[in-house]
């Protein structure tokens, strides 16, 4: 267990929370805090997140970079497309006659995808596009998605107006 610098205060948490590993993702208490902490402030020096959580600076430092290596988190800037300049955002519906593994990956080479799944349900696929206008949205639709083979149908739902987006869900 690390040790928490003199000058830190203790972390109000039982024994068995930083202790106990969190079996499916290899994250304990600890790491959750942390992650959390950086969902608020993704800038916040590791000293503060230190002295909160009363561990040593080298301490944060290792386990972010662990985290960071391991795929379970990213430090990103977020943005809001349409102050970026895209006009356009959407969700795709698509449906796959084939193999839906290669058509997502193709998908997921389009520029303008920004989120790919394949799901169970109506659709194989679901996409998450943006584009700067109509124009390049219809460019995008039929020239780029509907044009790869295995395509059978694709359904659009155009965003009007964002009423939430948050990312702070991967603490709870």
């Amino acid at each position: 267990m690390e040790r928490p610098s003199s000058a830190a205060k203790a972390v109000p948490a039982t024994e068995r929370e930083i202790i106990e590993p969190l079996v499916s993702s290899g994250m304990d208490a600890i790491d959750r805090r942390i992650i959390g902490l950086l969902q608020v402030d993704g800038r916040r020096a590791y000293g503060a997140i230190a002295l909160e959580l009363g561990l040593s600076e080298a301490a944060v430092r290792r386990r972010v970079q662990r985290l960071r290596d391991s795929g379970v988190m990213q430090i990103v800037a977020i943005t809001d497309p349409l102050q970026l300049g895209f006009g356009r955002e959407a969700l795709v519906g698509i449906r796959v006659h084939g193999d839906v593994r290669l058509v997502a990956d193709k998908i997921a080479a389009i520029r303008e995808a920004n989120y790919v799944v394949m799901t169970a349900g109506s659709f194989d696929i679901i996409a998450e596009v943006i584009a700067v206008d109509d124009d390049a949205l219809v460019h995008l639709l039929n020239d780029a998605i509907r044009s790869i083979p295995g395509v059978t149908e694709v359904e659009t739902f155009l965003y009007l107006k964002l009423s939430k987006q948050t990312y702070n869900w991967g603490t709870k």
